[in-house]
């Protein structure tokens, strides 16, 4: 059975992976501006993969009857200094939502919520992927190359 506790963080990390889908929506449109269009595709496709999350959460807690509400989630901007602060900014916001699903697994081992944590373990793996992605995309960008050359190698990070 999915403890109180844990339906209100899972809850709460549905606006956590929505507040990301729609962030990585204003990171690609920054690229979009700078016409770095290979770029603006990655971060699209990041924001479709935070909305699964979210839909995969809504998923479990509706197939586990559990009643609530979806989270509000605020705006996201699409202003950034250079390619280097947005892919900075994605990686912070991968490791955010990393620690809130390390907390949201803590949590359900003390309320003996199993599982909820067997269902956290995917997206514990997961979030290892993304913010190796995106340490990579900064190491990319870090390695003085052109973005617009950088495109072509882009695919590997699909």
């Amino acid at each position: 059975m999915i403890t109180e506790k844990s339906a209100e963080l899972l809850t709460e990390q549905i606006g956590s992976e929505l507040a990301a889908s729609h962030n990585y929506r204003g990171i690609a449109l920054y690229f979009a501006r700078q016409s770095l269009m290979g770029w603006a595709k990655l971060f699209m496709d990041q924001a479709a993969e935070e909305r699964e999350h979210a839909e995969k959460i809504l998923a479990f807690l509706v197939d586990n009857e559990v009643p609530f509400d979806l989270p509000a989630i605020g705006a996201a901007t699409t202003r950034f200094s250079s390619a280097l602060e947005a892919t900075q900014a994605a990686l912070d916001s991968e490791r955010k939502v990393s620690g809130q699903f390390r907390t949201l697994s803590s949590v359900s081992l003390e309320e003996d919520d199993y599982t909820t944590f067997q269902f956290l373990q995917w997206f514990i793996e997961e979030q290892v992927e993304e913010e190796a992605k995106m340490q990579a995309l900064i190491d990319l960008i870090n390695s003085g190359i052109n973005l617009f050359q950088a495109e072509s190698l882009l695919e590997k990070f699909a």
